[in-house]
C-alpha cells in the first residue's frame, strides 16, 4: 500500500473516539425505542438495533463499504475495489486522508448500522424476525449503500452537483424515515390501533436512550470532519445547540397545546433537533444551528401529528422525526450554509446561493423517491415469500416470548414462557408524546 500520505495521531485519536461514540448510538436507540413499546415486546425491539450491529457490520466488511466508497459507476454505485476489505489497511485511504483507511471504513460502518435500525420504529411490535433480517440486509445493500455513494462516495452524482450533507441528513435520516413510512403503510396498523392505546412501558429507559443518542451524536457530527480541527469543534458545538433548542421548541408546542411539558416530548424534541442539524453541522454558524434546532422541534412535532390525520401506524415516529427532520435539515442547510464557516461548502439562500438550494431540493426529492420505491418493492417481495407480519395471536401474546422465547421482565423468578408472559400482559396504549397531546387537545 502507498504509505506516502501521513497519518496524523491527533486526527486518528479523535476518529477512534468518534467511531466508538457512533457505535454507542445504536444501543442508545434500542433503549430509546424499547421504552416506548409494551413490556411484552421490549426485547424484540432491542433486537432490531442490536442484531443490526451484527448483520450490517458483516455486510459492510464483505461488500457494503465497497459499494458505497469504491470507484464510481456513473455516479450511482461503487465498484468492487474493497470487497472483503481488500486494500483496506493501516495506511491512509488517499492523499487527502490523515487517518488509517481501516478506521475510516469502521467509522462509516457505524452509520450503515444505525440507519436501518432507525426504520424499526415504524414496524415495532408486529414484524416477523425473519422478515426483519431479510429486509434489513437487502435495504442496506440496495438503499443505503447507493445513497451513501451518491452523497459521500468518490464522484457520486449528488456530490458532483454540490449537494451538502455533512453527517447524513439525507443519507441516514431522510432515507430511513421515508422507508419507515412505506413500511408502516405496507405492514398495516397494530391490533386495535388507534382505538386502543399502546402505552410506553418504561419512559426512564427511553429518556436514558435519548441521553446516549445526544452523547453519541457528538461523534456522529463532530467526527464527520474526519479530523481533529476547528471544523470538528464547529460541528460539535452546533450539535449541542440544536439539540437544546429542539427540546425547548417541542416542549413549548406541548405547553401551548395541552398545558403540560412531557419528558417524552422533551426527549423527542432533542432528537428532532439532532436530526435537523446533522446535514448542516459543519456548514452553518452556531446561531443558525439554534434556529435549525428550534425549527426541527416544531416541524417534527407536526410530522408526528400527520399519522393521526392520515391514519398510518408509524409506531415510534421514525418518519415523523427522522423523515421530516432529515428533509427539513437538508433544506435548511441550503438556506443557512456559509463559506465563512466552511470553505468547502457553499453560501446558502440567505447569502444569495440559489444554486445550492436547488441542489438540496433535488437531493431530498431523489433520495426520498429512491428510498420509497425500493423499500416498497422489497417489502412486497418479502411478503409473498416468507411473509412480513406475525399472526394476530402472536401479536397479542407478545413478540418477546413468541419470536425469542424470553421475557424482558420476569418478576416471578421463572424463566420466560407462559408464566413470564403472564407477568407482562397489559392494556394497549400509545407511546408517542405528540399523539397523546393530540388526543388530549
Amino acid at each position: 500500500m502507498n504509505s506516502t500520505p501521513a497519518i496524523n495521531t491527533g486526527d486518528t485519536a479523535w476518529m477512534l473516539v468518534s467511531t466508538a461514540l457512533v457505535m454507542l448510538m445504536t444501543p442508545g436507540l434500542a433503549l430509546f425505542y424499547g421504552g416506548m413499546v409494551q413490556k411484552k415486546n421490549v426485547l424484540s425491539t432491542f433486537m432490531h438495533s442490536f442484531f443490526a450491529l451484527g448483520i450490517i457490520t458483516v455486510q459492510w466488511a464483505l461488500f457494503g463499504y465497497s459499494l458505497a466508497f469504491g470507484t464510481t459507476h456513473h455516479g450511482l454505485i461503487g465498484g468492487f475495489d474493497y470487497v472483503f476489505m481488500r486494500g483496506v489497511g493501516m495506511g491512509a485511504k488517499d492523499a487527502s486522508s490523515t487517518v488509517p483507511h481501516i478506521l475510516f471504513m469502521m467509522y462509516q460502518g457505524m452509520f450503515a448500522v444505525i440507519t436501518p435500525a432507525l426504520i424499526s420504529g415504524a414496524f415495532a411490535e408486529r414484524l416477523k424476525f425473519s422478515a426483519y433480517c431479510l429486509f434489513t440486509l437487502l435495504w442496506a445493500t440496495l438503499v443505503y449503500d447507493p445513497l451513501a455513494h451518491w452523497v459521500w462516495g468518490p464522484d457520486g452524482w449528488l456530490v458532483k452537483r454540490g449537494a451538502l450533507d455533512f453527517a447524513g441528513g439525507t443519507v441516514v435520516h431522510l432515507s430511513s424515515g421515508i422507508s419507515a413510512l412505506v413500511v408502516a403503510i405496507v405492514l398495516g396498523k397494530r391490533l386495535g390501533y388507534p382505538h386502543t392505546r399502546h402505552a410506553p412501558h418504561n419512559l426512564t429507559m427511553t429518556v436514558t436512550g435519548a441521553g446516549l443518542l445526544w452523547f453519541g451524536w457528538f461523534g456522529f457530527n463532530g467526527g464527520s470532519a474526519l479530523a481533529s480541527n476547528g471544523l470538528a469543534a464547529l460541528a460539535f458545538a452546533n450539535t449541542h445547540l440544536a439539540a437544546a433548542t429542539g427540546a425547548l421548541a417541542w416542549g413549548l408546542v406541548e405547553l401551548i397545546r395541552v398545558k403540560k411539558v412531557t419528558m417524552l416530548g422533551v426527549a423527542s424534541g432533542l432528537v428532532a433537533g439532532l436530526v435537523g442539524i446533522t446535514p448542516a453541522a459543519g456548514f452553518v454558524s452556531p446561531m443558525a444551528a439554534l434556529a435549525i434546532g428550534a425549527a426541527a422541534g416544531v416541524v417534527c412535532y407536526g410530522g408526528v401529528m400527520l399519522k393521526g390525520k392520515f391514519g398510518y401506524d408509524d409506531a415510534l415516529d421514525a418518519f415523523g422525526v427522522h423523515g421530516v427532520g432529515g428533509a427539513l435539515g437538508a433544506l435548511l442547510t441550503g438556506v443557512f450554509a456559509s463559506k465563512a464557516f466552511n470553505a468547502a461548502g457553499a453560501d446558502g439562500l440567505l447569502l444569495g446561493g440559489t444554486g445550492v438550494m436547488a441542489t438540496q431540493i433535488i437531493g431530498v426529492g431523489a433520495a426520498a423517491a429512491y428510498s420509497a420505491v425500493v423499500s416498497f418493492v422489497l417489502l412486497k417481495l418479502i411478503d409473498v415469500t416468507i411473509g412480513l407480519r406475525v399472526t394476530k395471536d402472536d401479536e397479542r401474546e407478545g413478540l418477546d416470548v413468541v419470536l425469542h422465547g424470553e421475557s424482558g421482565y420476569d418478576l416471578s423468578g421463572s424463566s420466560g414462557g407462559t408464566d413470564g408472559h403472564a407477568a407482562v400482559s397489559e392494556p394497549e396504549a400509545s407511546p408517542v408524546p405528540a399523539t397523546v397531546a393530540i388526543k388530549s387537545a
